[in-house]
């Protein structure tokens, strides 16, 4: 039992932690393609028009993979954690049945019509469209997080006579005290992703000299909504700075600068996260990730104000790689949230070895997770392919070199 469990766990991760690398940046593109569609409508500049169009179809392509290894994360519950679902279905039900009710029918509608009706609506219809968009996306955003925020710390809930639970207050499960800070974080996070592949796409067009303009403007709006985000990450939904403030924590945790703070030692060794070290060290790396790229966030909003940016060659080398991080500090913020709440399912109500299926053994989900393995690494390079053909099509399709950037790093619209 304890080797299905371990394999029940992995497959779990490995299949969410695939799916949210579509997610997240489609919740983040989502206030961007708002933005855009903003300045197409004020303006009336078919520039912006462009623009917008251009990586609505990015949006498009994240946000079908993402409801494709999206469905099978919704099937584990009942094939892998039977236990769980029974047990705490009728909390966890409710929010997943809105996001999918609600938030997942309000996106997918509005993109179709962003999609395929630019030449059949007006440019209000369109941009209403873009809000309907961005406000389906979040929404989804809320009503997952709120799931996982009830798991992080449960509450609005009744043990009805044969075990199981029950919502006894929606409102108090969708204002969950967890939720405020837990949402907010996570959806500046997703803006944060969202800016950095857009200042790497334009800093990829705009060394290679191809749709120069557009690559501008793609760097404009990332650098800036990416250091608005970066800096809200650090404050006020994050804590990291904080922290560090001698005395801070204590009144962080209990309002009391001199408040004694309890460490692992001071537990039961059955109540410690299961993996301490993992735990330790997807911290570091979130935290670490997430000061380096709020710095190269803020050096390029300073060299976009001097009007240096688009004449720096390194700098753009340097925004164009650093694309990846934004995913893999999100992972580990979300394995760090997940590793701290073991090795509770549900905490403090159900441990995680309680919520597994007792009938699926461990050569049934090995033998899943290697097909999840396999099926997702074609996806994936599915994906690639799609997207690099979207990127070398371009915002203008047709038109491919419009200048060079030159030796001394000058460039030219």
């Amino acid at each position: 039992m304890e080797s299905a469990l371990l394999y029940d766990r992995l497959q779990f991760a490995v299949t969410v932690t695939f799916h949210y690398l579509f997610p997240q940046l489609t919740m983040g593109l989502a206030l961007l393609l708002l933005y855009l569609r903003t300045r197409a409508l004020v303006t009336g500049d078919d520039h912006y028009q462009e623009v917008a169009r251009f990586w609505t179809k990015i949006f498009a392509l994240s946000f079908a993979f993402g409801v494709v290894t999206g469905i099978p994360l919704e099937f584990q519950f009942g094939t892998n954690w039977a236990k769980f679902s029974n047990f705490a279905g009728g909390v966890i039900g409710q929010t997943l049945a809105m996001e999918g009710i609600f938030a997942f029918f309000l996106e997918s509608s509005f993109l179709g019509v962003l999609l395929y009706g630019e030449e059949r609506f007006s440019p209000q219809v369109q941009w209403f469209a873009a809000l309907m968009l961005f406000l389906g996306s979040w929404l989804s955003g809320y009503f997952i997080l709120a799931t996982n925020a009830w798991m992080q710390h449960p509450v609005a809930y009744t043990v009805a006579p044969d075990g199981r639970l029950f919502v006894n207050s929606l409102s108090g499960l969708l204002t969950n005290p967890w939720l405020l800070w837990q949402y907010t974080h996570n959806m500046t996070a997703t803006v944060v992703t969202a800016a950095f592949v857009m200042v790497a796409l334009g800093a990829l067009y705009l060394l290679s000299g191809q749709h120069v303009t557009h690559a501008k403007t793609f760097l404009r709006t990332g650098v800036v909504a990416g250091a608005i985000a970066c800096a809200l990450m650090i404050f006020p939904t994050g804590d990291g700075n904080a922290k560090q403030v001698p005395r801070a924590l204590s009144f962080l945790v209990y309002e009391d600068l001199w408040a004694e703070l309890k460490g692992l030692d001071a537990f039961p060794r059955e109540q410690w996260p299961d993996n301490v070290p993992l735990l330790y060290y997807t911290y570091h790396i979130m935290v670490g990730l997430g000061t380096i790229l709020a710095s190269v966030m803020a050096l390029s909003l300073l060299m976009l104000w001097r009007g240096w940016l688009f004449k720096s060659k390194w700098l753009l080398w340097l925004l164009m790689l650093s694309a990846p991080f934004p995913y893999i500090a999100t992972t580990a913020g979300w394995m760090t949230a997940e590793l701290g709440r073991q090795p509770w399912l549900v905490y403090g109500v159900l441990r995680t070895a309680e919520g597994a299926s007792p009938l699926v053994h461990a050569g049934n989900a090995l033998f899943t997770l290697l097909g999840f393995l396999g099926m997702y690494l074609l996806l994936g390079l599915l994906f690639l392919f799609f997207i690099s053909q979207t990127i070398r099509e371009g915002p203008v399709p047709g038109v491919r070199k419009t200048s060079r950037l030159p030796v001394d790093g000058s460039v030219e619209a």
